[in-house]
C-alpha cells in the first residue's frame, strides 16, 4: 500500500506502519480486528502495539476487562519524525567527537588486502608493481625460485633486472638447487643483485617474493600462471624472517 510506504518513511517498521494504519481506519478496536485488517500474525501483534504505545502513536482504554487500542492523531507522526531527527543529531555529534579515536584505531590496526592475478600478463602486472611501491635503497627478496622456467620468463626477468638496477632497488634471491649456474651468474652480474642456492634439497612448485608489506606467491604453471598477493605488514615480516634464516645458511 502507498500509505504504508509513506508511514514507513517516518521510521516505522513495515508491521508497525500496517498496524497504525489499520487502527486509523478501525478506530478503537480490540486485537482481533487489528490482526484481520493489518494481516499481522497474532504472535507479533502485542509487541508491535507496545512499541507504538511507547512512541506515543497508539493508546488504549480498558472496558469490561478488554483493551481497546486507538491510533493517535496522524499529526503525531510529525512529532515522531522530529524526535528521531533529534536523536540522529545527537548520535551524529557523539560520532563526530569519537571520530579522531576511531581513525587512530583504524591506523594502528593491521589491515589486509588479498589480490589474485592470473595468466602470464597477470603475473607480469603483479611483479612489476614493486617499481611503484619502492624507492632507491629499498630491497626485494625472492625465496625458493624454480630451477626450470620457460625462456620467456628468463627474458622478462633480465629486462626487469636492468630497470631495477637503474632505480637503485636491491635484490637478494634464493634459488632451488638444480638451477643452471648460468642463471645465477646472470643475476649476480647486476650491481644491486645477489643470487645464491638454497641450502636445502626441497623443490617446490611455487616461489615467494617479499618486500615492504607485500608477500606474493608465484605459481608458474604452463597453462595458467597464478600470483596471490597479500598486503599485510605482519605476514611480510614473517616471510622476511624465514628468508633471512635461509640466507645466513648459504654461501655467496
Amino acid at each position: 500500500m502507498y500509505e504504508t510506504e509513506l508511514v514507513k518513511e517516518a521510521g516505522l517498521t513495515d508491521g508497525e506502519a500496517k498496524v497504525y494504519l489499520a487502527l486509523l481506519e478501525l478506530g478503537a478496536s480490540t486485537t482481533g480486528p487489528i490482526i484481520e485488517k493489518s494481516r499481522i500474525a497474532r504472535s507479533f501483534i502485542y509487541n508491535i502495539l507496545d512499541k507504538l504505545m511507547e512512541e506515543g502513536l497508539v493508546s488504549y482504554v480498558t472496558r469490561e476487562n478488554t483493551k481497546y487500542y486507538e491510533a493517535a492523531s496522524p499529526r503525531r507522526i510529525l512529532d515522531y519524525i522530529e524526535k528521531r531527527r533529534n536523536q540522529l543529531e545527537e548520535s551524529k555529534n557523539k560520532v563526530e567527537n569519537l571520530l579522531p579515536q576511531l581513525l587512530l584505531l583504524r591506523e594502528t590496526t593491521p589491515s589486509t588486502e588479498i589480490h589474485v592475478f592470473e595468466g602470464y600478463k597477470g603475473l607480469q602486472t603483479a611483479y612489476l608493481q614493486y617499481h611503484h611501491r619502492l624507492k632507491k635503497g629499498d630491497e626485494i627478496l625472492a625465496l625458493g625460485i624454480l630451477p626450470i622456467q620457460e625462456d620467456k620468463y628468463h627474458e622478462f626477468w633480465k629486462r626487469d633486472h636492468e630497470k631495477r638496477d637503474k632505480e637503485g632497488i636491491k635484490n637478494r634471491m634464493l634459488f632451488n638447487r638444480g638451477t643452471a649456474k648460468e642463471v645465477l651468474q646472470n643475476r649476480n652480474s647486476y650491481k644491486l643483485c645477489e643470487a645464491r642456492y638454497m641450502n636445502t634439497d626441497i623443490h617446490t612448485e611455487s616461489w615467494i617474493l617479499i618486500y615492504s608489506n607485500v608477500t606474493q606467491i608465484y605459481l608458474q604453471d604452463r597453462k595458467k600462471p597464478l600470483v596471490i598477493e597479500i598486503l599485510n605488514q605482519q605476514i611480510a615480516e614473517t616471510f622476511k624472517a624465514y628468508f633471512e634464516d635461509y640466507w645466513k645458511n648459504t654461501k655467496s
